[in-house]
């Protein structure tokens, strides 16, 4: 690499990670979801706005066009990072508390809207939706999971920031998440598995539909339990002389075993970050801690700025595709939510609030549509429609719930309510 194209690189980050966290402080000072802000600069950074404008020769958009392969290792590397961030908070936030709720909620409130997708999706799905790679199945599981899908981090976010972490609300609506974003983590692993594979004999398609979900099922039971041994090893020393790199290498070599199965690396990263955090997890609290500060410091929103950059408002937003899907997709989430709410035993104030809470698709949203746009399933005007949804459908739960407790009203009937002076943002973390 010459000098002049490190250069390159290093102004095209500069601009992008710049410009991300500058709005995502800008749009948590508004109480608004700093994913919000990390999109936009990307946006800002695009073809239909400052993309144009020229930096000596050449404009920021040849720029990243010219330094593409480099730009994309670390739009995955964020992304990567950002899975395993989700994987270690979702094992690190799952309880056994609240089982009757979470379990309604979780079955009912996310299986309907899935099945619904599902049953209607050969009627839904057009050519406008699809990808190069986009068969009808994997597309219609994609639309489905769209519908269906509930963020972890972000709502663990707002939730941090409302400072109610700790109240039975959050204990519920976390763990139905958890439970949620788990299974139709598997649902997108088999869509990306059967992308781009009409073609194949059944026995090559078998072999990617079985190793996706061995790989995952092996991700969630036996996997955790040996790298636990293996934690605690004796011989192990970079365990305790070197957590940070120990922890990255967990990592490294679940993405690289993955990929010898020729399975997504996006899925290995969350389950590398479910096995790594356990009961007795301070000895690489440091570390994740570590890895957490560079990660939404710089990677993340690098990511998502990426995600932005990828948007195109001019020619792939498409209203009737947004304001359809949107409208659809709330009305079946918060209805089955408010179904699965009442058979758990929830009335008035309390359906509203764990169905608009549930609705936020956040992080996973846009993973959901990263993931299947690279891997050439939907259109880039579907791709918009499920990145737009999910910062949407995010900003309407974080305002609902800053509502309520300004209100003090209780989050939930049988709940203390919140004093409404506790409510405050902070903008010293992240938001995806």
């Amino acid at each position: 690499m010459s000098n002049s194209d490190l250069t390159l690189v290093l102004l095209a980050l500069l601009l992008l990670v710049g410009l991300a966290q500058m709005l995502g402080y800008a749009f948590s000072r508004l109480r608004q979801p700093k994913v919000v802000g990390e999109i936009l600069a990307g946006v800002v950074l695009g073809p239909a706005l400052l993309g144009r404008l020229h930096f000596g020769s050449l404009s920021f958009v040849e720029i990243a066009t010219r330094q593409a392969t480099i730009l994309n290792f670390l739009y995955w590397l964020g992304l990567l990072l950002l899975m395993f961030a989700s994987g270690a908070e979702t094992r690190e936030l799952f309880g056994r508390e609240e089982r009757r709720a979470v379990s309604w909620l979780s079955t009912v409130g996310t299986g309907i809207p899935f099945i619904v997708a599902l049953a209607f999706g050969p009627w839904l799905v057009r050519p406008a939706l699809a990808g190069p790679n986009g068969s009808t199945l994997s597309l219609i599981i994609v639309l489905a999971i769209g519908v269906a899908v509930t963020s972890v981090p972000v709502i663990s976010k707002i939730f941090a920031d409302l400072r109610i972490l700790n109240t039975r609300f959050a204990r519920v609506v976390l763990g139905v998440a958890v439970l949620e974003d788990i299974v139709l983590w598997a649902a997108l692993a088999v869509a990306t598995a059967l992308a781009g594979k009409a073609a194949l004999n059944p026995w090559t398609m078998s072999y990617h539909l079985v190793a996706t979900v061995g790989f995952f099922a092996l991700g969630l039971t036996i996997l955790p339990k040996a790298i636990k041994r293996i934690n605690r090893a004796r011989q192990n020393f970079l365990a305790t002389q070197a957590p940070v790199a120990y922890v990255l290498g967990i990592l490294l070599a679940y993405c690289v075993l993955a990929g010898a199965l020729d399975v997504s690396l996006v899925f290995a990263a969350f389950l590398a970050g479910f096995a790594v955090v356990h009961k007795k997890r301070r000895l690489f609290a440091d570390a994740l801690g570590a890895i957490s500060k560079v990660s939404f410091g710089f990677f993340i929103p690098l990511y998502f700025a990426m995600v932005g950059l990828k948007l195109d408002l001019v020619k792939g937003l498409s209203w009737w595709m947004l304001a359809a899907f949107l409208l659809g997709s709330c009305f079946v989430k918060v209805l089955s939510v408010s179904l699965a709410g009442r058979l758990a035993g929830f009335r008035g104030l309390d359906l509203i609030n764990l169905a608009l809470t549930t609705n936020a698709r956040g992080g996973p949203g846009i993973v959901l549509a990263s993931v299947a746009f690279d891997a050439g399933i939907i259109s880039a005007a579907f791709y918009t429609t499920l990145v737009l949804a999910a910062v949407i459908t995010s900003q309407i739960a974080g305002a609902w719930l800053d509502y309520v407790l300004r209100k003090g009203w209780p989050l939930l009937k049988d709940a203390t309510p919140v004093p409404p002076e506790t409510v405050s943002v902070s903008v010293t973390a992240p938001m995806v």
